[in-house]
């Protein structure tokens, strides 16, 4: 079927905005939490982990129930219902008048969340298995400018009044889900439905069913202990180059800022190229290759400067996911890429809430006095070792399907 440019625009504008909405309300929710915490820094520190675990807790259980769903009844429905409902929790954290509102707000907001599974698996519907790998590209691509956009702007909302991002927020996805509503076609033909499956939507089930297709199996466990990684880095980031290097927080902006600039210019722009001139195996081995060398990087770079020629590798890098999730998606029905792409989201989720626990256990230990030997860097060497890890998979995955 071939894409029609305004359905994967609205796609990459519907991903864009996820991550923005999410970025917009990092500056501000510290302090809203405090105020609710009567100005406690510590307990408001608590709250805000527990706001992000809770996130992503809903995303594990809801991501494969909106994939079958959209199996079931088509993309486009779950992907408009997920933005309406987008809309109205921003609108109602805006309004929130104490704190059990923002839990309540953070459940509802995880759960339309996890419409990725649904615009994934538009995507995987719309595009030839020849773009296929290009076209997942757009979605580090979104996440990319949003994890710029997002904070930038919701520091200066912020500055004017703290509920001002909440109100933008809504007001930017409720704009894009009327633009769907009226523009967005459905991109899952009618013969290639299925019936919808309790044992396939829950997140057990979901991954257990994956076991059907080893190869997709093997990648999906790749792409988790990727994402196990990438949540080791951002969690521990601030941290170390403030602990290592001492960086101000505005060297630690810039710096985050590159990162989202060159996914945005790597998997929305290079990997179009790149992936298809090497194709998804090359791709992805070359991929896991250059993370594990920069995740090696990060941690052994002497002076604070040379973390940037470690990030460009690593952004690079980058290309690897969206020739995974492409793989994957070709060796996959028609009818259960929803099923399949909720399980890759659940794992990710899964991968959110260990991973900083994982890496910020492991920095605190290595630079305390119980340590054996101060490695501030610590978090950064096991994420390389997750990423040789991933690459071990892959190739083993390729050769089960050369088989």
């Amino acid at each position: 079927m071939k894409p029609r440019p305004p359905a994967l625009a609205f796609i990459f504008i519907t991903l864009f905005l996820d991550v923005l909405g999410l970025g917009l309300i990092i500056p501000i929710l510290p302090k809203l939490i405090e105020s609710f915490s009567n100005n406690n820094v510590s307990a408001a520190a608590t709250t805000v982990g527990i706001l992000a675990g809770l996130y992503a807790l809903m995303q594990f259980i809801f991501a494969p129930i909106l994939g079958s769903l959209s199996d079931r009844y088509g993309r486009r429905p779950i992907i408009l219902i997920s933005l309406f409902g987008s809309a109205c929790d921003y609108l109602l954290l805006a309004f929130a008048p104490s704190l059990p509102w923002f839990f309540v707000g953070r459940i509802l907001n995880g759960i339309s969340g996890a419409n990725i599974t649904a615009a994934t698996a538009y995507i995987a519907d719309i595009s030839p298995p020849e773009k296929r790998a290009a076209n997942f590209g757009i979605i580090g691509a979104a996440f990319g400018l949003g994890f710029i956009a997002g904070p930038a702007l919701g520091g200066w909302l912020g500055d004017h009044d703290l509920r001002l991002p909440f109100y933008v927020a809504s007001g930017l996805t409720l704009a894009n889900w009327l633009y769907g509503f009226f523009v967005l076609p459905e991109s899952l033909a009618p013969e290639n439905r299925r019936a919808f499956s309790w044992s396939r939507a829950h997140p057990a089930g979901s991954i257990t069913a994956l076991r059907q297709y080893p190869l997709v199996l093997r990648l999906a466990v790749a792409i988790f202990l990727i994402t196990i990684a990438q949540m080791m880095l951002q969690s521990t980031w601030a941290l170390y180059t403030d602990f290592r290097y001492e960086w101000s927080p505005k060297q630690v902006g810039l710096s985050l800022a590159f990162v989202g600039l060159m996914a945005a210019l790597v998997q929305g722009g290079l990997a179009r190229k790149i992936i298809p001139k090497l194709g998804e195996q090359r791709s992805m081995t070359t991929g896991l290759t250059l993370g594990t060398l920069a995740q090696i990087g990060y941690g052994f770079a002497p002076r604070g400067w040379m973390l940037y020629p470690a990030l460009t590798i690593g952004c690079l890098g980058g290309i690897a996911q969206p020739a995974g999730q492409s793989l994957i998606s070709r060796h996959v029905p028609a009818n259960e890429q929803g099923a399949v792409q909720g399980a890759l989201t659940s794992l990710t989720s899964v991968a959110g809430i260990i991973g900083p626990l994982i890496a910020t256990n492991l920095f605190g230990w290595f630079i305390g006095p119980r340590a054996p030997f101060p490695l501030p860097g610590i978090s950064f060497f096991v994420a390389a070792l997750l990423m040789f890890a991933a690459l071990f998979l892959a190739r083993r995955a390729f050769r089960l399907g050369a088989g």
